[in-house]
């Protein structure tokens, strides 16, 4: 009896553990009070409707956004055909590239943007918009090219080289043969370099300047002067956004018929 108990109180822990922290957020964003505190002092949406009234979580959360999307985009412009021609050729130091590409996930974000700004933005002069921009396209990178790879591993390449026998050229039988079969992992690489992306914070932490700033460094400036559950409300927002993009994905692409 205790040994069958044992494996649903377990998973009940762990799923406590995981969502907890995220059920008290949500909680805490309905609260009537005027500070962030939970239990939650009655039930209110005033934060909730309070977010979309600051004009800085506006333009930050418009930042945030055309990083993620911009960002992984030509993260992925650049992942794909790299990610083709380690898998697909036998190249020289393929492992070495790999690695490199590999080193914004292995090096910690606060040293990324501590060198992007001492030897790239300073010395050259570089904007701030633009610098944000391809901080976020080097982190997104590694993703992309990873699971884009994990894709292509997966497909057997004779098939190409049957579409190639027929006729086509090699460049049609990549955009008509290798793109559709790993659309999957092409659409997974996008929602998880868009959520790193997004997420990011000691890059842009680093690299955010006047008047631009991503959403989750306006969300710690603001908490450093407000401490009212606008942010728990904001936060809970996100998750949810979040939450709907994969939804979204699954429902209208079919995510899981590709992965």
């Amino acid at each position: 009896m205790t040994q069958r108990l044992f494996a649903p109180i377990t998973l009940l822990l762990v799923l406590i553990f995981l969502i907890g922290p995220f059920l008290i957020i949500v909680a805490a964003s309905f609260s009537a009070g005027d500070t962030l505190a939970f239990p939650p002092q009655g039930f209110s949406f005033k934060w909730i409707l309070k977010v979309f009234t600051v004009e800085s979580f506006r333009d930050s959360f418009v930042m945030s956004m055309f990083l993620a999307i911009g960002g992984t985009f030509a993260a992925l412009l650049l992942g794909i055909p790299a990610a083709y021609a380690m898998s697909r050729y036998k190249l020289p130091f393929s492992e070495t590239v790999r690695t490199i590409v590999s080193a914004p996930i292995i090096v910690p974000g606060i040293i990324v943007g501590l060198a992007l700004l001492r030897y790239f933005v300073v010395p050259i002069g570089l904007s701030i918009t633009l610098a944000l921009f391809l901080a976020h396209t080097a982190l997104v990178l590694p993703y992309a090219v990873r699971v884009v790879s994990a894709s292509l591993n997966n497909l057997r390449s004779d098939i190409e080289e049957a579409a190639v026998l027929l006729g086509s050229s090699r460049l049609g039988a990549f955009f008509r043969v290798v793109l559709p079969n790993i659309r999957g992992g092409i659409l997974s690489a996008f929602i998880l370099g868009f959520v790193t992306s997004f997420n990011q914070v000691p890059v842009s932490l680093f690299l955010s300047g006047p008047g631009v700033r991503t959403l989750p460094v306006d969300m710690l400036g603001y908490m450093e002067i407000v401490f009212d559950p606008s942010i728990a409300a904001l936060s809970s927002l996100l998750a949810f956004l979040s939450i709907g993009i994969v939804f979204a994905a699954e429902r209208f692409l079919g995510f899981s018929r590709y992965v």
